[in-house]
């Protein structure tokens, strides 16, 4: 066997990356992971966990009116204070940066702050000087997309801005329709500025189940979101103190900031991969075989640069599966398989397993329980938001194919029950478990009745 450095070089340290070391180093492996940037990744830094931070403090002014409406609190004029805000975020991501680094640490991985690439099937280049590797892991994550089509659009900013503006826009426009959009398009209306949110599709959320789409942007737009579906930005001009939109339709929209949330490409550009033979598709994705395998035996890749299902968790799969196959004698193929995910947006969606579109392409005959309701919190007051629970369910055999809810903690709900989708368990087990009453999540095990079949 040849003699290398190390057994496996890891380029990303965010949540795959550092996952895949430490248990390569459980595993007797001699690790070293290099990281550009920050330890933790989009996820820690620019990603879920400041957002759903920015998600949370943007919910308080509705829970705030609430409270003083229809449950007994006399409260003072809520004011916000955005700085203080983004103070205390970026002292909590530099606590969990520090948290990461002691990981790596304990686990005797080697960390390496700079930019690597690959300069050979087994060799890796770094701060000028080289590293062999029996396995090479490129986890190098994604990056946000400015659409190069829209003249100005170095005018507007993405996601990684928008968590360090020094003031919250009093008026902001934000072009996308995929979560980060509408999670941005409830954070800046939480907090008082007025949103325009723009998208060049018919509804927004493509490949979310139709209800929650349609569902979501009827919540949004009772809150005061600007929701313009069809409709692009042409031009963006800087003006003074903020910026000018001009659209396809040729009206104007005028902002403090006008937020890019186009989606993020495959961070897999300048690593030296194509030049030893890794393939990568049109969009940057680099290709792996089902064990997270490129065309070049010995070099892997997990996470969003295979641009596969872009979420942490399923990065962090993918490298336990990966660092057991290589390391631990117990090849494991990573499953894709009934993820459930969320969007925090306002009010959040929660969703595992077959939208009802997929679930009519691919199963005969289709049973929908639905039920759209307000909820109890919501009784002694003038709130008019509604929850909305649904299940698609194969008729043949019972199984519940999905589970889908948009409503408060939709996330929280939906985690549990997707140990039930995921065991694929049946239309009848789901009848026979009790509610716990009162509770949102009660309405997924008493739906008795379907509302449409085919």
């Amino acid at each position: 066997m040849a003699d290398y450095d190390y057994d496996l070089f890891v380029i990303g340290a965010g949540s795959g990356g550092v996952r895949a070391s430490r248990l390569a180093a459980s595993f007797g492996a001699r690790v070293a992971v290099a990281e550009e940037r920050f330890l933790g990744g989009t996820c820690v830094n620019v990603g879920c966990i400041p957002k759903k931070l920015l998600v949370y403090a943007s919910a308080f002014r509705e829970e705030l009116g609430e409270a003083q409406e229809g449950y007994g609190w006399s409260v003072g004029e809520p004011a916000f204070d955005w700085p203080r805000l983004i103070e205390n975020k970026n002292r909590e991501i530099a606590r969990l940066n520090g948290v990461y680094q002691g990981l790596l640490d304990g686990s005797g991985v080697e960390s390496i702050e700079g930019r690597a690439t690959v300069t050979g099937p087994n060799e890796v280049s770094i701060g000028g000087r080289t590293a062999s590797a029996r396995h090479i892991l490129i986890a190098t994550g994604s990056r946000a997309f400015r659409p190069p089509e829209i003249e100005g659009v170095e005018h507007a900013i993405t996601s990684d801005e928008a968590f360090y503006l020094d003031a919250l826009p009093e008026r902001a426009v934000i072009v996308g329709g995929g979560y980060i959009a509408v999670e941005f398009a409830g954070i800046f209306r939480g907090m008082g500025a007025d949103v325009s949110q723009l998208y060049r599709g018919p509804l927004f959320l493509r490949g979310f189940d139709d209800d929650l789409r349609q569902h979501l942007a009827g919540e949004m737009r009772a809150r005061g979101i600007d929701l313009r579906f069809d409709s692009v930005p042409t031009r963006i001009e800087a003006g003074a103190g903020g910026v000018r939109a001009t659209l396809n339709d040729g009206s104007q929209l005028e902002a403090d900031q006008l937020l890019c949330a186009t989606g993020r490409h495959p961070n897999s550009a300048d690593l030296g991969l194509e030049a030893v033979g890794v393939e990568c598709a049109s969009g940057g994705a680099v290709v792996v075989d089902e064990y997270s395998r490129t065309t070049v035996p010995s070099i892997h890749a997990i996470g969003d640069v295979t641009d596969r299902i872009n979420l942490t968790p399923v990065a962090i799969h993918e490298a336990i599966c990966l660092a057991n196959t290589l390391f631990n004698d117990r090849p494991m193929a990573p499953s894709h398989e009934a993820v459930p995910a969320a969007v925090f947006s306002q009010p959040p969606l929660g969703t595992v397993g077959l939208s009802e579109a997929e679930a009519r392409a691919s199963f005969p005959e289709v049973d929908i329980y639905r039920s759209v309701f307000r909820g109890l919190k919501q009784t002694l007051t003038a709130s008019e938001t509604r929850c909305l629970m649904k299940l698609v369910v194969d008729r043949a055999s019972d199984r519940v194919l999905g589970l889908h809810m948009a409503g408060h903690e939709a996330g929280e709900i939906v985690q549990g029950f997707a140990v039930a989708v995921r065991a694929g368990l049946t239309k009848a087990q789901f009848d026979d478990t009790l509610p716990i009453h009162p509770t949102l999540a009660e309405e997924f095990v008493t739906l008795r009745e379907p509302v449409t079949g085919s």
